[in-house]
Protein backbone atom coordinates (compact mmCIF):
# COMPACT_ATOMS: atom_id res chain seq x y z
CA UNK A 1 0.00 0.00 0.00
CA UNK A 2 1.30 3.47 -0.87
CA UNK A 3 1.57 5.79 2.10
CA UNK A 4 -0.35 9.04 2.19
CA UNK A 5 1.71 12.15 1.63
CA UNK A 6 1.44 15.46 3.41
CA UNK A 7 0.20 16.90 0.11
CA UNK A 8 -2.66 14.36 0.22
CA UNK A 9 -3.58 15.47 3.73
CA UNK A 10 -3.40 19.14 2.75
CA UNK A 11 -5.62 18.58 -0.30
CA UNK A 12 -8.15 16.65 1.81
CA UNK A 13 -8.27 19.38 4.45
CA UNK A 14 -8.64 22.19 1.93
CA UNK A 15 -11.40 20.27 0.11
CA UNK A 16 -13.21 19.81 3.43
CA UNK A 17 -13.43 23.47 4.37
CA UNK A 18 -16.71 25.32 4.03
CA UNK A 19 -18.89 27.78 5.86
CA UNK A 20 -20.21 24.84 7.87
CA UNK A 21 -16.76 24.07 9.35
CA UNK A 22 -16.08 27.55 10.70
CA UNK A 23 -17.33 29.35 13.80
CA UNK A 24 -21.12 29.72 13.45
CA UNK A 25 -21.01 33.45 14.22
CA UNK A 26 -18.63 33.97 11.27
CA UNK A 27 -20.38 31.83 8.65
CA UNK A 28 -21.90 34.77 6.82
CA UNK A 29 -18.34 36.02 6.18
CA UNK A 30 -17.14 32.83 4.44
CA UNK A 31 -16.01 33.25 0.84
CA UNK A 32 -14.44 30.96 -1.72
CA UNK A 33 -11.75 33.63 -2.15
CA UNK A 34 -10.51 32.98 1.41
CA UNK A 35 -11.69 29.49 2.38
CA UNK A 36 -9.03 29.17 5.12
CA UNK A 37 -10.61 32.02 7.11
CA UNK A 38 -11.63 30.90 10.59
CA UNK A 39 -10.69 27.26 9.90
CA UNK A 40 -7.52 27.16 12.02
CA UNK A 41 -8.83 25.56 15.20
CA UNK A 42 -10.68 22.66 13.60
CA UNK A 43 -7.88 22.18 11.05
CA UNK A 44 -5.20 22.02 13.77
CA UNK A 45 -7.23 19.42 15.67
CA UNK A 46 -7.75 17.24 12.58
CA UNK A 47 -4.03 17.43 11.74
CA UNK A 48 -3.24 16.53 15.35
CA UNK A 49 -5.48 13.47 14.99
CA UNK A 50 -3.60 12.41 11.86
CA UNK A 51 -0.02 13.41 12.63
CA UNK A 52 0.26 13.89 16.39
CA UNK A 53 2.79 16.46 17.51
CA UNK A 54 2.06 19.74 19.25
CA UNK A 55 -0.82 22.16 18.97
CA UNK A 56 0.43 25.74 18.75
CA UNK A 57 -1.55 28.86 19.51
CA UNK A 58 -0.54 32.42 18.74
CA UNK A 59 -2.33 35.70 19.10
CA UNK A 60 -3.63 37.75 16.18
CA UNK A 61 -3.04 41.48 16.53
CA UNK A 62 -4.23 44.41 14.44
CA UNK A 63 -2.64 47.79 15.16
CA UNK A 64 -1.02 46.26 18.24
CA UNK A 65 -4.32 45.08 19.72
CA UNK A 66 -5.33 41.46 20.27
CA UNK A 67 -8.22 40.38 18.05
CA UNK A 68 -8.19 36.58 18.13
CA UNK A 69 -6.15 33.40 18.48
CA UNK A 70 -4.57 31.41 15.66
CA UNK A 71 -3.91 27.65 15.84
CA UNK A 72 -1.47 25.44 13.92
CA UNK A 73 0.72 22.35 14.40
CA UNK A 74 4.31 21.34 15.03
CA UNK A 75 5.38 17.86 14.03
CA UNK A 76 8.51 16.07 15.16
CA UNK A 77 9.40 18.86 17.54
CA UNK A 78 10.51 21.24 14.79
CA UNK A 79 8.37 21.20 11.63
CA UNK A 80 5.50 23.65 11.73
CA UNK A 81 2.45 23.05 9.56
CA UNK A 82 0.00 25.91 9.18
CA UNK A 83 -2.56 25.23 6.47
CA UNK A 84 -4.58 28.35 7.30
CA UNK A 85 -1.92 31.07 7.52
CA UNK A 86 -3.05 32.62 4.21
CA UNK A 87 -6.35 33.65 5.82
CA UNK A 88 -4.81 36.78 7.29
CA UNK A 89 -4.78 40.25 5.77
CA UNK A 90 -1.48 42.18 5.81
CA UNK A 91 -2.54 44.21 8.85
CA UNK A 92 -3.17 41.05 10.90
CA UNK A 93 0.00 39.97 12.71
CA UNK A 94 0.31 36.55 14.32
CA UNK A 95 2.61 36.22 17.32
CA UNK A 96 4.95 33.32 17.90
CA UNK A 97 3.05 30.22 18.92
CA UNK A 98 3.14 28.51 22.27
CA UNK A 99 2.38 24.84 22.84
CA UNK A 100 -1.14 24.26 24.11
CA UNK A 101 -2.38 20.97 25.53
CA UNK A 102 -5.17 19.38 23.55
CA UNK A 103 -8.39 19.65 25.51
CA UNK A 104 -9.64 16.27 26.78
CA UNK A 105 -13.04 17.06 25.25
CA UNK A 106 -13.92 19.27 22.36
CA UNK A 107 -16.89 21.39 23.37
CA UNK A 108 -16.45 24.54 21.30
CA UNK A 109 -16.82 23.84 17.56
CA UNK A 110 -17.25 20.09 18.15
CA UNK A 111 -19.74 19.69 15.30
CA UNK A 112 -17.53 21.67 12.92
CA UNK A 113 -14.46 19.63 13.92
CA UNK A 114 -16.31 16.34 13.48
CA UNK A 115 -17.62 17.42 10.09
CA UNK A 116 -14.18 18.43 8.84
CA UNK A 117 -12.61 15.27 10.27
CA UNK A 118 -15.19 13.07 8.53
CA UNK A 119 -14.65 14.84 5.20
CA UNK A 120 -10.86 14.60 5.47
CA UNK A 121 -10.86 10.91 6.42
CA UNK A 122 -13.28 10.12 3.58
CA UNK A 123 -11.10 11.95 1.05
CA UNK A 124 -7.94 10.24 2.34
CA UNK A 125 -9.66 6.83 2.08
CA UNK A 126 -10.56 7.65 -1.53
CA UNK A 127 -6.98 8.73 -2.26
CA UNK A 128 -5.53 5.55 -0.77
CA UNK A 129 -8.04 3.38 -2.67
CA UNK A 130 -7.24 5.03 -6.00
CA UNK A 131 -3.52 4.45 -5.45
CA UNK A 132 -4.12 0.79 -4.61
CA UNK A 133 -5.72 0.17 -8.01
Amino acid sequence: MNPLLLTDIEAAVRAGWGADTMTPECRSQWTADNPARDQCGVTALVLHDLLGGDLLRGEVHVDGRWTDFHWWNRIGGEYEIDLTREQFAPEEVVTEGTVVARPPRIDRLREEYELLRTRVLHRLDETAASRAR
